[in-house]
């Protein structure tokens, strides 16, 4: 990215356009009327660009809050000045990719916000205000941890798997490695900061500026690689009831600082990538623009293979969200780590999961009443939890108890239908005395062999 931050000599005659239009931002002028009159060199200035000035005119006394100010005019035009970058005006809103464009626009603001606090950072001389700026950098990376787990994780669990089923493969895959750098340069940056507050030393110091901007940079460069590549690549590739079956699952995500409009295409019912039967197409290949092509290698040969597996297999049990086999449900109850027991709608115990049990027990207790499967002088309780799910009262019931040694977590929940009607109650009891005692972390990298 290098290429697209100008020479000095360039970036010293932007500096002085730059400085007048914060003037007038600050004596209150139209931002309208100041975006259409600084158009060429808002939109000849590349967002890794800005940085540099906006640092450059801090030393020079300009407000950050002025600055922040100008950020926003220049995140408007930013997409104008990312070659190959779509329009937006294009997409309808509330569309995923419309979506996806507003959430890059508060991501942008947001590091080059992070950026300036850090070069403030730096120059400021006094405690007092050192702890100022990083109470706002503290802010500032503890908001765009949330780019992870909203925007990032749209992409790679709704979006991807629709090129990885055409066989694209390389553009998730290069993308999620740089998500995961983003992710930790966050976290990371928040221990620096942390440290900072604790001890305001130097060395501190000097480490939430370095990894502030360097964070910074990664953050844009993520956005640059979206919108030139993955963003018209998926806009070419996708049909409408790809997007429509994205826009249903987005929300049980979230989104970044965006509250997206409701968006429906017309006539299309929702296609999920496992429906995706073709690959990519010449008429695909010939729409997609040529420095994409260039980045994708094997698209333009045909070498792509589409994954072409069919989700449903002879035998298997369509279950709310998903295929499985009975076979693999019995394995998988037998499995997991709890033991479960279910009580149909009229209180009968209609199975109970084998393997791993903390309380034994045995098939005769099938068909059985659930109040006869307790003590007499807790049947009233059992009877009255019951009732509560069955009127809608309650949706848990969870118990805590020592047993042989060990610390046992039992909770009962309501099993409900589509319509919300009253199917029976599932127990699940679960022994969670190593899991009280777990601090800190251990990741998925983390795992030896």
């Amino acid at each position: 990215m290098s290429e697209l931050i100008g020479s000095k000599e360039s970036r010293e005659e932007k500096k002085r356009i730059l400085k007048e239009l914060l003037k007038r931002i600050h004596e209150g002028e139209d931002m309208e009327k100041l975006k259409q009159e600084f158009l060429d060199v808002l939109r000849s200035t590349s967002p890794l660009e800005i940085p540099v000035i906006e640092q450059e005119l801090v030393k020079e006394g300009i407000s950050p809050h002025d600055i922040a100010r100008m950020c926003d005019i220049h995140v408007d035009l930013f997409r104008e000045s990312v070659a190959g970058s779509l329009d937006i005006d294009d997409i309808p809103e509330g569309h995923p990719l419309h979506t996806y464009y507003l959430e890059n626009k508060e991501i942008v603001k947001d590091a080059e916000m992070l950026n300036l606090y850090a070069r403030s950072l730096k120059d400021t001389e006094s405690e007092e205000g050192k702890r100022r700026v990083l109470e706002v950098i503290k802010n500032l990376v503890n908001g765009m941890r949330m780019i992870g787990y909203t925007h990032y994780n749209k992409e790679e669990m709704l979006l991807f798997p629709y090129l990885e089923r055409r066989g694209l493969t390389a553009v998730p895959t290069v993308l999620w490695t740089k998500h995961d750098d983003v992710r930790f340069e966050i976290r990371a940056l928040a221990g620096f900061v942390s440290e900072a507050e604790r001890e305001l030393t130097d060395e501190n110091i000097d480490k939430v500026v370095k990894h502030a901007q360097k964070t910074a940079s990664d953050v844009i460069d993520i956005v640059f690689r979206e919108e030139n590549i993955l963003y018209p690549t998926v806009k070419v590739l996708l049909e409408p009831g790809e997007w429509y079956a994205i826009k249903l699952e987005e929300d049980s995500i979230g989104h970044y600082k965006v509250k997206p409009k409701d968006w429906k295409p017309e006539g299309v019912k929702p296609i999920y990538p496992h429906e995706v039967k073709k690959g990519i197409s010449l008429d695909d290949i010939m729409n997609l623009p040529q420095h994409i092509l260039q980045t994708v290698k094997g698209l333009a040969t045909g070498d792509l293979t589409p994954d072409t597996s069919e989700i449903k297999r002879d035998g298997d049990i369509e279950l709310h969200e998903g295929y499985m086999l009975p076979k693999e449900i019995d394995a998988l109850f037998r499995t997991l780590p709890f033991d479960i027991t279910f009580i149909d709608a009229d209180d009968r115990v209609r199975f109970f999961s084998g393997g791993h049990r903390i309380f034994a027990r045995n098939k005769t207790i099938l068909g059985r009443k659930v109040e006869l499967c307790h003590p007499p002088k807790s049947v009233h309780i059992v009877k009255k939890i019951l009732k509560a799910f069955k009127e809608g009262k309650k949706d848990v019931a969870e118990f805590w108890i020592p047993f042989a040694g060990r610390f046992i977590h039992i909770r009962y929940f309501p099993v409900r239908g589509e319509n919300g009607e009253y199917l029976g109650t599932v127990e699940v009891v679960q022994d969670i005395t190593d899991i009280k005692k777990l601090e800190g972390e251990k990741r998925l990298l983390d795992w030896k062999d």
